[in-house]
C-alpha cells in the first residue's frame, strides 16, 4: 500500500514525539542527579575541609536539563496535534458532529495554525542565524552553546505546520464524506 504525505508527516512525527518521550526520562534523570548532588555538595563542604572545591553539580548539568526541556516540547508539539492531545475546549467540542469537528478544525487550521506557523517560523531564522554566527553561549559560568538548541525553534514550527497541513487532509476527506471521522484515524 502506497503510503499518502499525510501518512508520511505522521509517521515522522511519531517517530520525533517517541524520542521527545525519551527526552523526559533523561531531563528527569538529569534533574534528580542534580538535586541530590546539591544536598551532598552542601554535606561534603560544611563537614570535609578537603572536599571544600569540589563539586558534583555545574551549571552545564543544569541548562541540559532546561535544554532537554526545551526539546521536548519543541519536537513533541507536532506529536501532540497529530494525537489530539493539544489544548480545546472538549466540553463544547466533544458534543459536536463529525463534519462540525472538521469545520472547526479547518477554519482553525487555515486562519490560526497554519498562518502561526509560518509567521513564526520565519521570525525565528534570524535570530538562529544570527546565534550561529557568534556562536553564542550561555553566559552563566560552564555554560552551554546555545545556538544548536536555537536551531530547534525554525525546525520545530516547520513540523508543525507539516502536522497541521497533513490534518487538513484528513478533515477534508471527512468534509467530503471519505471518512468517517478524523479522529477515528489510525495512529501510524
Amino acid at each position: 500500500m502506497r503510503r499518502t504525505f499525510p501518512d508520511r508527516v505522521d509517521a515522522l512525527n511519531n517517530c520525533l514525539g517517541r524520542f521527545a518521550s525519551w527526552l523526559t526520562l533523561a531531563m528527569v534523570l538529569i534533574a534528580s542527579y542534580n538535586a541530590i548532588a546539591r544536598y551532598f555538595d552542601k554535606f561534603i563542604t560544611r563537614n570535609f575541609e578537603w572536599f571544600r572545591d569540589i563539586r558534583l553539580t555545574s551549571n552545564s548539568l543544569l541548562e541540559l536539563q532546561w535544554y532537554l526541556f526545551s526539546l521536548m516540547f519543541l519536537l513533541g508539539g507536532a506529536y501532540a496535534l497529530r494525537e489530539n492531545a493539544h489544548v480545546r475546549v472538549d466540553v463544547i467540542y466533544a458534543r459536536l458532529k463529525s463534519k462540525t469537528k472538521s469545520w472547526i478544525n479547518v477554519l482553525g487550521g487555515v486562519f490560526f495554525l497554519i498562518p502561526f506557523c509560518l509567521f513564526m517560523g520565519i521570525a525565528s531564522i534570524q535570530p538562529v542565524v544570527n546565534s550561529w554566527k557568534i556562536l553564542e553561549i550561555s553566559p552563566d559560568p560552564n555554560g552551554l552553546p546555545r545556538y544548536p538548541i536555537k536551531t530547534f525553534l525554525p525546525i520545530a514550527f516547520f513540523l508543525l505546520f507539516l502536522q497541521g497541513f497533513s490534518q487538513l487532509c484528513r478533515e477534508r476527506k471527512v468534509l467530503r464524506g471519505n471518512s468517517a471521522s478524523a479522529e477515528g484515524k489510525e495512529s501510524s
